[in-house]
C-alpha cells in the first residue's frame, strides 16, 4: 500500500520532473542556507527576493525568459547593496532597506501597467514546480552545481570571513570580494529556486532546513550536509503531500519545513525544549535534595 502511494505519482512525467526539481532545490537552499543564517543574512535574503520583483514583470512584458531577468534584477541589486554597505556613511542593514524598497516599488509601478496577470505571473510568485519543464530542471542542475562547488573550492576562505572576519583580513584574504561572491550565490540560488517555491516563499526554504539541522550539529559542514538532506527530504515530502491533498505544492512544502523546525525544536535531544526543560528539573530536583541532607 505504501509502495504504491509512493510510485503512483511517478506515473505522471510533470511529477518525476517536479520530484527532481524539489530535491535540486532543496539541496541547494539547505546548503546556502548554512551560510546565511550563520552570517545573518536572512534580511539580505528576503530583500533580493524581493528586489528581483521588477526582474520578472520586464522579463513578462518583453516575452523572454523570467531566469534572466531575475537573475540580471538580482545581481544589480547584490552588487548595489555591497557598494553601499561598502561605505562607513551606509550600514548594511540601511543598504538593503533602500534597494529592497527601491527595487519592489518599480515592480509595483511596472506591474499597475499589466492588465491582467497570467499564470505565469503567479507560478514566479507563489512558485509552481509541476509545471518545470525539461530545461528548467537542467537550469537547476547546472546553476545549483555552480554554487556547490564554488562554496566547496572557497569553503575555508568562506568560513573564515564567516566567523572571524578580523582574522581573515590580517591573513590577507579579499573579505570584500568573498561578501560580493556570496551575495551573488545567494542571488543565483534565489533565482533558481523560483520555480519551485515562488519569490515569496522562498525565504523560507534558505532558512527553515538549515535552521532545522543547526538544531542537532555544531561543525559548520556537518550543517551544509544535514541542511542540505532536510531541504530535499521536506521538498520531496511535501510535493507528495500537496499531490494527494490537492494543495499548492510551494506551500505545502515551506509549511511541512516550519513543522518539522517546530517539531525538532521541542524534541531535539540535546538543545530541544523539552531537553532543556528536562534538565532544569533534574538540576532543581538534585539540588533540592542536596540542601535536604
Amino acid at each position: 500500500m505504501i509502495w504504491q502511494s509512493l510510485l503512483e505519482p511517478l506515473q505522471f512525467t510533470f511529477m518525476q520532473r517536479g520530484l527532481v526539481e524539489v530535491v535540486l532545490v532543496g539541496a541547494l537552499c539547505g546548503a546556502v542556507g548554512g551560510f546565511v543564517i550563520s552570517r545573518g543574512l536572512s534580511f539580505m535574503g528576503d530583500a533580493i527576493a524581493h528586489a528581483i520583483f521588477p526582474g520578472l514583470i520586464i522579463a513578462y512584458l518583453l516575452k523572454f525568459s523570467f531566469f534572466v531577468g531575475a537573475l540580471a534584477v538580482g545581481v544589480l541589486s547584490a552588487l548595489g547593496i555591497g557598494a553601499l554597505s561598502g561605505d562607513r556613511r551606509v550600514k548594511e542593514d540601511t543598504a538593503i532597506g533602500i534597494v529592497f524598497a527601491g527595487a519592489f516599488a518599480l515592480g509595483v509601478v511596472m506591474i499597475s501597467h499589466v492588465r491582467t496577470y497570467t499564470a505565469d505571473i503567479g507560478a514566479i510568485l507563489f512558485g509552481n514546480v509541476l509545471g518545470v519543464s525539461e530545461a528548467d530542471v537542467a537550469l537547476t542542475l547546472l546553476c545549483g552545481g555552480a554554487v556547490i562547488v564554488t562554496l566547496l573550492l572557497l569553503f575555508k576562505e568562506l568560513l573564515l570571513v564567516a566567523f572571524d572576519r578580523t582574522l581573515a583580513t590580517a591573513m590577507g584574504l579579499p573579505v570584500a570580494r568573498l561578501d560580493q561572491l556570496l551575495l551573488l550565490l545567494l542571488t543565483l540560488t534565489i533565482v533558481v529556486s523560483l520555480q519551485a517555491v515562488g519569490n515569496i516563499l522562498v525565504l523560507a526554504m534558505l532558512i527553515t532546513p538549515a535552521a532545522t539541522a543547526r538544531l542537532f550539529v555544531q561543525r559548520f559542514h556537518y550543517l551544509l550536509a544535514l541542511g542540505s538532506l532536510i531541504g530535499a527530504l521536506c521538498g520531496v515530502s511535501g510535493l507528495y503531500l500537496s499531490y494527494y491533498l490537492n494543495l499548492a505544492s510551494g506551500g505545502t512544502i515551506v509549511l511541512l519545513s516550519t513543522l518539522v523546525f517546530v517539531v525538532c525544536f521541542v524534541c531535539a535531544p540535546a538543545d530541544g525544549w523539552l531537553a532543556a526543560r528536562l534538565r532544569q528539573w533534574r538540576n532543581k530536583y538534585t539540588l533540592n535534595n542536596a540542601e535536604s541532607v
